[in-house]
């Protein structure tokens, strides 16, 4: 996690854009439109291939929807583009035969290509009984992959955290372990058959698991010697701020320690939009090959599979390992609503060691004496003051560190000095860890961005990449050429609430929308975030069909989800509450519902 390099995997062909370690990471969209409307699944095909997507994915949802993504094929071809194309199959294979001998891949989840549509059944196998559904699967994969092998039709294994099926869920729960297992049952039927043009998701809305279920499938594929490359995303991510900061702390993490090999930004806008964000994530990552090495080891019982959070000394306004802070460069005026950082930079003061404060929000106009910022330049040892703060770089020696040992009211700030920002940042917290230096630690980024989607992009990668691990115990995000310091502060905000440290704010999870949505996606998700967004301590999904239903909600709260043209089920959390609504009284219907179970509290 400290040094940059890609993980060697084996090259997978797709059409003329191979695969793998050996080719750059690719990048990928997905259209919203009907597979059966040939022609705006044409123009919409182009537009993301011209956003500069290496794949598009469509919609298949049955064998009619399979013959047309051959044509759709043929009329690329025609116009003189050749993006590789993808089927996206659930429930159907047939479809996904039909879908073999057209395309350039094939999407199939393990969750219900094989085992019946989930109904959150707890089911009993014996051991006799389990291997014989084992065996179901080998023989319902096996024409399926000699179909792809005699048309050299590429495979992805797409498993879902919300879709896992009913088998695998009574046996492992809905755990990130159980996604691992979902996927690697199926992938050894793959390498029996020695068919190894495949790729493998696991996705989730819910960064955390996602992010584990990434590094818990690649341990499990190196203890079988497997190396099939990786496609990143976190599904429903939303739109806007969150659907973008949400997919760069999750994507950006694992890209960050090596994985990935192709991404998607999964948002709730058109899809030739998520394009140029995944393509800054790549860009960013990538930038840091060949970055000068950082020494550094794990902690003394760091898991790097399942990391739990470092618990730091807790001294004035910050508990360590709990509720990370967040410390702005701005004036408190500068930052409205709810969302207000716990301390504020400020260079105004009169002492001779240091002329710079981090200063309590609610004492911002008082004295800023009892909180000054120090560096190892201008250290004083000698002053007394119940919180003190150390600025030093990532590269710092430990050893030059071991005087704050038994400090109990020092913050560590560390700085990044390598273009490696979350290696560096996280080398130095495992050194201090290992040194018992237990100093609450605070991560000072800053980035020359004025440009909104790269500051996103960038602060979400590097701070997600440390956060997810485990480390940190507050940040400190700039962005001096940023039009409004407030915003910086709320991206500070929104990555800490992606990575499920610190919510601040509803969590809406929508999908992307595709050719199965049974409404107006994009226009709804606002509707619905306009009536519920002062509800900070609710989720609330916003999904176009039952495919993305009960179960790919995940952990929400309540969920909207199309149950036909024009019909809308609500749910509570996994539970069917209404069905078929008319989708006119959906959001009055959703509010009420939220009211009888005791959740609502008014703007």
């Amino acid at each position: 996690m400290f040094n940059y390099t890609r993980r060697k995997t084996v090259t997978v062909n797709i059409a003329d854009t191979p695969l793998g370690s050996d080719y750059p990471i690719r990048v990928q969209s997905m259209t919203n439109t009907s597979t059966n409307d040939i022609e705006a699944s044409v123009e919409q095909c182009l537009r993301i291939a011209q956003a500069g997507a290496h794949y598009v994915r469509l919609t298949t949802q049955g064998v009619r929807e399979a013959e047309n993504l051959g044509v759709i094929r043929n009329e690329l071809r025609k116009r003189g583009c050749n993006v590789p194309l993808v089927a996206d199959i659930h429930f159907n294979p047939r479809a996904a035969m039909a879908a073999a001998q057209v395309t350039d891949k094939v999407r199939i989840n393990p969750g219900n290509f094989v085992d019946p549509a989930r109904q959150f059944k707890s089911l009993s196998y014996t051991t006799q009984e389990y291997q014989a559904e084992l065996q179901r699967i080998h023989d319902k994969l096996v024409p399926f992959i000699d179909l792809c092998r005699e048309h050299g039709t590429a495979v992805r294994l797409g498993v879902n955290h919300g879709s896992l099926s009913d088998r695998i869920m009574s046996r492992y729960g809905n755990t990130a372990a159980g996604m691992v297992e979902s996927v690697m049952e199926y992938l050894r039927v793959f390498v029996e058959q020695n068919f190894l043009d495949v790729v493998i998701s696991m996705k989730a809305s819910n960064v955390v698991v996602m992010v584990e279920a990434v590094r818990r499938l690649v341990a499990a594929m190196d203890r079988e010697d497997m190396h099939f490359p990786l496609h990143l995303g976190v599904t429903e991510a939303g739109f806007g701020e969150d659907g973008r900061i949400k997919s760069a702390v999750g994507i950006g993490a694992l890209m960050s320690q090596g994985l990935g090999d192709t991404i998607r930004v999964s948002l709730s806008e058109d899809p030739e939009l998520e394009v140029p964000v995944a393509r800054k994530l790549v860009d960013y990552i990538a930038s840091r090959e060949n970055h000068p090495a950082i020494t550094g080891h794990y902690y003394t019982g760091f898991d790097p599979l399942q990391p739990e959070r470092h618990m730091s000394n807790s001294i004035a306004g910050m508990v360590g390992g709990k509720k990370p802070i967040v410390i702005a460069s701005c004036h408190p005026d500068d930052v409205e609503g709810k969302r207000r950082p716990d301390f504020f930079y400020s260079s105004t003061g009169a002492l001779n060691s240091t002329d710079q404060f981090i200063v309590p929000a609610d004492m911002y106009n008082g004295e800023p004496g009892t909180t000054p910022l120090f560096t190892l330049d201008n250290w004083d040892a000698t002053l007394e003051a119940p919180l003190k703060w150390l600025e030093v770089p990532a590269g710092t020696p430990v050893e030059k560190l071991a005087f704050l040992k038994n400090c109990g009211n020092v913050a560590l700030i560390i700085s990044p000095d390598n273009i490696n920002v979350s290696g560096c940042q996280q080398a130095l917290i495992h050194a201090l860890v290992d040194a018992g230096i237990n100093c609450p630690v605070v991560l000072h980024n800053i980035y020359p961005d004025s440009d909104t989607e790269w500051l996103q992009v960038k602060a979400g990668a590097d701070l997600g990449a440390v956060l997810l691990n485990g480390l940190g115990d507050g940040t400190w995000l700039e962005a001096p050429a940023f039009h409004s310091q407030g915003e910086v502060v709320g991206y500070a905000f929104a990555i800490l609430q992606a990575a499920r440290l610190r919510t601040t704010k509803t969590e809406f999870i929508s999908c992307p929308s595709c050719g199965r949505t049974m409404f107006d996606l994009q226009t709804t998700v606002h509707l619905v975030q306009q009536a519920t967004s002062h509800l900070t301590h609710l989720k609330i999904g916003v999904m176009g069909c039952v495919v993305n239903g009960p179960g790919e909600m995940a952990d929400a709260d309540y969920g909207y989800v199309g149950a036909a043209v024009g019909r809308i089920s609500l749910y509570k959390g996994k539970q069917c509450i209404e069905k078929n609504i008319p989708e006119a009284e959906a959001i009055p219907r959703l509010v009420a519902l939220i009211k009888d179970n005791g959740d609502w509290v008014d703007p």
